[in-house]
């Protein structure tokens, strides 16, 4: 992208139009979770079958999310977002709308490819802000997808209660959402291609520093997956509380997560990407011994609560390393997002295989050791540290888009 200097108050406006977008992106996948219960009944799909269609989001996002780079340079930065992420709203009606496997799984692939490469564009920009603006924020933009995912749940939970049609919540959902997606983007940065930029592949492995950085993101997301999934199992099953209290472990995980993303650019910005990520990962290995020596309900609670704690901002510091980290940031971003969204697939069933063979004790034993990663691997996350940033005086506006 063309290197052009912003005027500060475009900058904190376009940080803001970001945030929204991440809020936005939240909504939908938090709209779609509570509602799979419908969806599983309207298409007639046992849980092994559903099991399968869930496959389907990954598979999409790891296929198209290379493409975000090439769609960014063809069409600009903020017009390429206002249509991704205009599709990825929309794409919320197709999955209710399904009425067999076979359509369930196609219109999965559709809502996967859409979020995926949504998610790589509205990276790319929120590491292109950060840069200009000279201090962290990637993990304030992904506490923001939190939020917005906890509000797209509540919405979604209170549709499901009054037991609306999915397919007129989804409709009503994605239209709210897209007009707040598309009129965001009117505010985030236009960045162009700069005149001797070569295009970036349609398709492409990704950096070998993609790849350590996204092993990394693995560890945290591995630990983020197994405890949205099997903490109000793991205190059901094995400490054998009530459902309410099991439930409330999940939950109290998601709020730890979203509250120290919200809050952790301040300590992003004051000790640095890697002392923060060794700090954070030995948080979640204490979190993780707790959960796996746990007799009481309150130890496992506190574990999951110290796991969340620990792995919340290593993600975006993933993101925001892999734009700093070669020429390319959006084919870095989509070579990271892949592995971050292939561990999110794994995790649920590897833990679900183990403990079955073995228990849940050894499984969550496994997800401490990957989290002991996070300490190991952390300095690969150097490249995320900012330099000085690059942007105009308040007073001297320069026009959106212009050297």
């Amino acid at each position: 992208m063309s290197d052009v200097v912003y005027d500060l108050r475009e900058v904190r406006r376009a940080r803001y139009a970001v945030a929204a977008v991440f809020a936005v992106h939240g909504a939908v996948t938090g709209s779609f979770a509570t509602r799979v219960p419908w969806i599983q009944d309207h298409a007639s799909v046992g849980a092994g079958q559903l099991g399968l269609a869930l496959a389907f989001p990954a598979l999409g996002a790891s296929v198209a999310m290379p493409l975000a780079g090439r769609i960014s340079h063809t069409f600009g930065a903020r017009n390429a977002l206002r249509g991704l992420i205009a599709l990825w709203t929309l794409s919320l009606v197709l999955p209710s709308l399904s009425p067999n496997l076979l359509t369930l799984c196609l219109a999965l692939f559709v809502y996967g490819a859409t979020a995926g490469m949504a998610d790589v564009a509205m990276n790319a920009l929120g590491v292109e802000v950060e840069e200009r603006l000279g201090r962290s924020i990637m993990s304030g933009l992904h506490g923001m997808w939190s939020a917005g995912a906890l509000v797209g749940s509540a919405a979604g939970t209170l549709a499901a209660h009054l037991g609306s049609d999915a397919r007129l919540h989804h409709a009503l959902a994605a239209g709210v959402l897209t007009v707040l997606g598309v009129a965001s983007c009117a505010w985030v940065l236009d960045l162009q291609p700069a005149e001797d930029e070569e295009p970036p592949p349609r398709f492409a492995l990704p950096p070998r520093s993609a790849l350590l950085i996204g092993a990394v993101g693995f560890c945290a997301v591995f630990a983020e997956g197994a405890s949205l999934d099997w903490s109000a199992v793991y205190l059901r099953d094995r400490l054998e509380t009530s459902a309410g209290l099991a439930a409330a472990c999940t939950t109290g995980f998601t709020l730890t997560m979203a509250i120290a993303r919200i809050a952790g650019d301040r300590v992003v910005d004051r000790f640095g990407s890697v002392r923060t990520v060794r700090v954070s990962g030995v948080l979640a290995v204490l979190g993780g011994l707790m959960i796996v020596v746990a007799d009481r309900p309150a130890v496992a609670m506190s574990g999951f609560a110290l796991m969340g704690l620990g792995i919340a901002v290593v993600v975006p510091l993933c993101f925001a390393a892999a734009g700093r980290s070669g020429p390319n940031p959006s084919l870095a971003i989509a070579g990271v997002a892949t592995i971050t969204y292939t561990s999110g697939l794994v995790a649920p069933s590897a833990i679900g295989g183990l403990a079955q063979a073995t228990s849940l004790m050894v499984s969550f034993g496994l997800v401490t050791v990957l989290a002991c990663g996070l300490v190991a691997f952390a300095g690969v996350l150097r490249a995320g540290d900012r330099d000085r940033p690059k942007v105009a005086p308040e007073s001297s506006a320069v026009p959106d888009g212009q050297p």
